[in-house]
Order: C-alpha cells, then sequence, then structure tokens
C-alpha cells in the first residue's frame, strides 16, 4: 500500500499543529467564526439535507450546521481536533465525524447535498483531485461553499504580527512555492477556479469578503500569535531577542484593541460552486 498523499500534512496536524489548535480551539473559533458564517449563508440549508464539513477541525461548524437541521458529517485528517469535537458533540443530534483525508476517502457516491469548509481546504497535495473526490460525494446539483484566505498582504489579521518580529530578527526564508499546501494556496483566483473546473464543478463564483475579526482579550490574542504560525518558531531560533519580539508583537496588537477585543482587517474569498445536473 503507498504513502498516502497526503502524508506530510497528516503528520503536521496530528504531532504539531493539531494538539495546539485543540488547546486553543474556543479563542480561535472566536476568531473565525463570522467568516465561516458568511460562507455557511451561501448553502442555503434545508432541513434533513445532508452536508459534509471538510477540514472540521475541533467541530464548531459541523455543530452548528446540525443546528440548522442537517445531517452533518465533519472530516479531517487530525485526531486531536477531532478528539475535542467529538466532546463537544455529545447528545446533540445529527452529527458525526470522521477521522480521514478528503482528497482521497472513498464517500458513498452521490451522498451528499451539500460540501462546506471553513479554512480547510488549502492544505491538500493534489486539490484538483481532492475536489474532483468531494464532487462525486455530491448529489447532482449540489453545493459547494467554502471561505479561504485571499493575499498575505491584504490580511494584516494573519500578518501583522510577523511584520512587528521581524523589526528585531532575521527574517525566514520565503517559501519556494506559494501554491504549495498552506494558509494563503488559495489566494489566486483564477488557480481557485481552474481547479474547481478541472474537478468537475459548475457555476463557479469568488466573491472577496473582508472583515475585522478577532474578538479576544489582548492576552490570549498574544499568546495565539506566539503559538499558531510561524511565530513560534522565528522565537525558538532566536531565543536571545524573544522578550523584544514579544514586546513588539504585544504593542501592535494593543494598538488594534478595543471594545470588542483585538480586532484586525482579514480578507478571505467566499466559493461557490454546483456539482452538474
Amino acid at each position: 500500500m503507498g504513502e498516502d498523499p497526503n502524508a506530510q500534512q497528516i503528520a503536521y496536524w496530528n504531532e504539531q499543529a493539531g494538539p495546539t489548535w485543540a488547546a486553543e480551539q474556543a479563542a480561535l473559533d472566536r476568531q473565525l467564526a463570522p467568516l465561516g458564517h458568511r460562507a455557511m449563508a451561501e448553502l442555503d440549508l434545508s432541513p434533513g439535507q445532508r452536508v459534509l464539513d471538510v477540514g472540521c477541525g475541533a467541530g464548531e461548524t459541523t455543530l452548528e450546521l446540525a443546528a440548522q437541521g442537517a445531517e452533518a458529517v465533519g472530516v479531517d485528517i487530525s485526531r486531536p481536533l477531532l478528539d475535542v469535537a467529538r466532546r463537544r458533540a455529545q447528545g446533540a443530534a445529527g452529527v458525526t465525524f470522521l477521522e480521514a483525508d478528503a482528497q482521497a476517502h472513498a464517500f458513498p457516491p452521490a451522498s451528499f447535498d451539500a460540501v462546506f469548509s471553513r479554512f480547510g481546504v488549502m492544505f491538500f497535495a493534489d486539490p484538483t483531485a481532492a475536489f474532483a473526490n468531494l464532487r462525486r460525494a455530491l448529489k447532482p446539483g449540489g453545493r459547494l461553499a467554502f471561505v479561504c484566505w485571499r493575499r498575505p498582504d491584504e490580511n494584516p489579521f494573519m500578518t501583522a504580527p510577523m511584520i512587528a518580529a521581524l523589526q528585531h530578527v532575521p527574517a525566514p526564508p520565503p517559501p519556494p512555492d506559494p501554491t504549495a499546501p498552506g494558509p494563503f494556496a488559495f489566494a489566486d483566483p483564477e488557480r481557485v477556479r481552474d481547479i474547481l473546473a478541472a474537478g468537475g464543478f459548475t457555476d463557479i463564483a469568488l466573491t472577496p469578503h473582508d472583515e475585522k475579526i478577532g474578538r479576544n482579550d489582548l492576552d490570549t490574542a498574544l499568546a495565539l500569535a506566539l503559538k499558531v504560525g510561524p511565530l513560534g518558531a522565528l522565537l525558538r531560533e532566536n531565543p536571545d531577542r524573544r522578550d523584544t519580539v514579544i514586546g513588539a508583537v504585544r504593542a501592535v496588537l494593543a494598538a488594534h484593541d478595543g471594545p470588542d477585543g483585538v480586532t484586525l482587517d482579514s480578507a478571505s474569498w467566499i466559493v461557490t460552486a454546483r456539482a452538474p445536473a
């Protein structure tokens, strides 16, 4: 049996990112919830319909889909996050979770009315194969809706802490391939259209969405900035500058602290498409 095509991401989300995201689930959900809601609204679900939540993580979006009356199946590669999801879902109706790679898992054909994702589809090793697999899981005319990030320079929410840190430490090397699996892999709208079209989808639309997000207190926002993403590695590589960097990051976040907590601009794509009727 060959290696799973997403073996690197499976290892990363089980051994590194997954435990961190599981521990910080409430604060991360608070940040991302508004963007997930915006994409979710595009599905216009009816009670009793089946929806697949791709990259469901700790289960927040799967539970919200079920609360709309849908039969919601959350799929993720991260066991630490799914452990949290299953604990949260105890006693909830219409919710199941599946530990699997959505790129390659043999979903029953034409078994879902809709596919949804909140920042869970940018990590496939072969996104065209992944979306072809998801399209096969949809009923004819079934709906797809997901939210993904636009370019880094449009997302101070994601980049402001690193920019502050880089005033005091050397910059890490740029990624060799900006389209490799990662948070900004779907920043180019034409690439997304091409991937979805090659995967067999029609009626493809990308709508830019801009919204301030965050809503955590300053200490929580700082802790997340240092734990989630590349800043942690930068601090480990520059231990002598740790206090200086943390002070700089705290200062930039404090400049955006207000009655609703720390909020910064975010820029995303709301992506919709259909399986052929």
